[in-house]
């Protein structure tokens, strides 16, 4: 009898006897569900980039999940990406788009993205991006003779472009093409002059014998038809005088417009002060985005801290005796780099 009423007794304790469950662990810039989140995140960047070239991830800096409910979170992410070959009018999808190597004078882009995960599902709520060319002297350091990237209105650039397109209207039957944007160029000055141009173009609507006669009258094409395009070009200046141009035009690609960028920089030779990459110089909060989540980045940047803390409590957990053989448990942020460091 003595053991029944004790037994019924300890289910008469309260209910705030009973130990909590643990909070979830914080979620690591490693994790599977924050590298589904920043493919979400990059793939935003590139479709409401209108100029330039597409990025690719190259490292997840951090990671900060604010739960709002049931099944709902915010997320914050801080993300490193690297330039690739794809102009941002290619077809070509992201996966199959090389990012340009570090000697090839790489370009980083920065972005901050704010997301919401509901019932599994992301979804974009703001973005605010920059990107900056390596610096020369860490080219140079590494590769003495390699070219370096050029003002995109550099004088040789521009007349390396103009020669460049000219001369490829001039060869074809098809399409007179336009200029749209200088997107990167470099110069060698040894052994040889050379100028390498990049470059993008559109269909107009007069042939290239049509263009002959009036080419300021031909118009580029409308959304509805347009055809874009993308060059490169290879213009030796000395010690001999050769051009090579080659030009691909990707067909009618519905939904795909071409913005220019806010500056003419890169356009116009006149422009003083040039730049040598297109800044993906990238702010936007997505119209449909919820009103409980606005499109501030309040403190992505103090998640810092958490970071920097946890490197120290795993530096402090080496300290502890553990069995031989023992790996440590990497911190969860910042995540492994894909690619290579600038």
């Amino acid at each position: 009898m003595k053991a029944l009423v004790a037994f019924l007794l300890l289910f008469q304790l309260p209910i705030h006897n009973a130990v909590p469950a643990a909070p979830p662990a914080p979620l690591g810039c490693d994790d599977p569900e924050s590298e589904a989140a920043a493919e979400v995140a990059v793939g935003y960047i590139n479709s409401h980039s209108h100029y330039g070239y597409k990025f690719a991830l190259n490292r997840i800096e951090n990671i900060r999940v604010i739960p709002q409910g049931l099944n709902n979170d915010v997320i914050f992410l801080e993300l490193d990406l690297l330039e690739t070959t794809c102009h941002i009018l290619s077809p070509t999808p992201l996966e199959n788009c090389t990012v340009r190597t570090f000697t090839d004078h790489a370009v980083e882009g920065d972005c901050d993205v704010k997301l919401q995960k509901v019932d599994g599902k992301f979804s974009v709520l703001a973005s605010k991006c920059h990107s900056h060319a390596d610096s020369s002297e860490d080219i140079i350091q590494l590769c003495p003779d390699c070219p370096l990237l050029a003002n995109l209105n550099n004088t040789e650039v521009v007349t390396a472009v103009t020669a460049a397109l000219s001369d490829y209207n001039s060869k074809t039957p098809d399409a007179y093409l336009k200029l749209l944007e200088i997107g990167r160029a470099k110069i060698q000055h040894h052994p040889a002059h050379i100028v390498f141009a990049e470059f993008a173009v559109a269909a107009t609507n007069c042939s290239a014998q049509e263009a002959k006669d009036n080419a300021e009258a031909c118009q580029l094409l409308p959304d509805d038809q347009s055809n874009f395009g993308f060059c490169k070009a290879t213009q030796v200046i000395s010690p001999s005088q050769e051009l090579e141009v080659n030009c691909q035009l990707y067909g009618h690609q519905p939904g795909v417009t071409y913005s220019p960028p806010g500056t003419s920089a890169g356009l116009v030779p006149s422009v003083v002060q040039g730049f040598t990459n297109h800044n993906l110089r990238f702010s936007h909060n997505n119209p449909v985005a919820s009103e409980s989540s606005s499109s501030e980045f309040p403190s992505v940047l103090s998640a810092k801290p958490v970071a920097k803390r946890a490197v120290a409590e795993a530096a402090q957990h080496n300290k502890v005796p553990h069995p031989v053989g023992f790996v440590p448990p990497p911190p969860p942020c910042p995540g492994k780099v894909r690619h290579f460091k600038i």
